[in-house]
């Protein structure tokens, strides 16, 4: 694989890592009954806005519930995580969510998929 330029991402890494990301909302629709992505398109933008979701937009509202996330020994953490995908499904096209326990049930199953499927790409 090429060396990243100036310490970042090389290209082909990023593709990589959308691909994974990609597979990993297909198993997570396979899965989960309410989970809904209408066809690849969908799921290749709907991955592309998770992934500037949890870049730009969790960190912020992270910080700003520390104290909440404190005080419920991690539960807020896990609501923003939810309330974000939630939130991505109604805002991408051809990516559906049923309801919020849906998306409660497929943030845990999304995030254990990715991180098996991001641990056997790095291997």
């Amino acid at each position: 694989m090429p060396k990243p330029i100036d310490g970042g991402a090389s290209l082909i890494q990023l593709v990589i890592r959308l691909a994974i990301n990609v597979f990993a909302l297909l198993v997570v629709e396979y899965l989960i009954p309410g989970f809904v992505l209408e066809g690849y398109n969908a799921a290749i933008v709907a991955a592309v806005v998770i992934g500037l979701v949890n870049t730009f937009i969790r960190p912020i509202l992270q910080v700003l519930a520390l104290p909440f996330t404190i005080v419920t020994l991690g539960i807020a953490a896990f609501l923003i995580n939810v309330a974000l995908l939630y939130g991505v499904s109604m805002v991408v096209p051809g990516f559906y969510i049923d309801g919020f326990i849906t998306a409660a049930i497929a943030s845990i199953v999304l995030a254990l998929v990715g991180a098996f499927l991001h641990k056997l790409a790095d291997n």
